[in-house]
């Protein structure tokens, strides 16, 4: 199916929909679904953006300035995922019960707006990996749009520039919990060193960015091209004095660059046929979120 198809079908897939709330994270696919919502179902829409200590302040930025170029309304409400002992533990399927807490809030806000349903960002490749929230969202009949029409990461990418949406271009982000290894305690402490790293590392302008915690060490993640421009002009001295200041003793570079759940890379691979036949993954096997 051509892009140009793939979009009508998705503006008549949403649109006989008749209302709904859209789970915004300032994304390149929550925003082309928003944007999408916004076309065919006019003011019958609202943007609903997480707030919490997992989420970066910078991102809750991005989204309060999308929002307002599209002209639509937004609210952002406080999730307490990380209030959470099961949450907190960091297990493998960490992801689910985020993702719980986040979608029956917004189901509690749909209903208090009369808004029919709940849709999020879920694409088709998506599916290709274990994702606990994605078990999460069928949970809580959550609607996923794109992956529903076979949009792909690139139709979305794709679709967001032929739309002119201004961050067609942004790079994949999830929260913050996702650089802690699995297993090792989420700590607030954690979330605020990691923030403050990798803000630390976009200031300097660099736009793909991990810093995974490991203990008394931060590894830097990014691409293979851009390492040797932090290597540049006294660019790493620099870094390295400010990370320890953050609160990191050591400071490393993944010589294999970023790559999405690289955390991931000690777990069972995910099993395909669950998702060709329509199932979701279970809650008890290794997560593929750790982007």
């Amino acid at each position: 199916m051509s892009l140009d198809k793939k979009r009508l079908s998705l503006e008549s897939r949403i649109a006989k929909l008749g209302s709904a709330l859209i789970a915004f994270s300032g994304g390149v696919d929550s925003t082309v679904v928003l944007a999408v919502a916004h076309k065919v179902l006019g003011n019958r829409v609202l943007a609903v953006t997480a707030e919490s200590e997992s989420v970066p302040a910078r991102e809750l930025e991005v989204a309060h300035q999308l929002t307002r170029v599209l002209g639509i309304q937004h609210l952002v409400i406080p999730t307490e995922e990380t209030s959470l002992p099961e949450y907190l533990k960091n297990p493998e399927n960490r992801c689910y019960y985020c993702k719980t807490e986040l979608y029956n809030k917004l189901s509690q806000i749909a209903a208090e707006h009369n808004l029919a349903y709940v849709l999020n960002g879920i694409n088709r490749d998506d599916l290709g990996d274990h994702r606990p929230g994605i078990t999460a969202a069928r949970e809580a009949g959550v609607l996923s749009p794109l992956s529903d029409t076979g949009l792909t990461k690139q139709d979305v990418r794709d679709l967001a520039r032929e739309m002119n949406l201004p961050n067609w271009e942004k790079p994949a982000l999830a929260c913050l919990s996702s650089r802690v290894p699995y297993g090792q305690p989420i700590t607030m402490e954690k979330l605020s060193m990691i923030e403050r790293a990798e803000n630390l590392l976009l200031d300097a302008g660099f736009q793909q960015v991990r810093v995974r915690h490991h203990g008394d060490t931060a590894r830097i993640e990014l691409p293979r091209e851009d390492i040797p421009v932090l290597f540049q002009n006294g660019l790493a001295e620099k870094i390295s004095h400010q990370l320890r200041e953050v609160g990191f003793s050591y400071i490393t570079v993944d010589i294999e660059g970023y790559r999405s759940g690289s955390l991931n890379e000690i777990l069972a691979p995910c099993n395909q046929t669950e998702f060709e036949n329509g199932k979701g993954p279970s809650t008890n096997v290794g997560s593929r979120t750790q982007t």
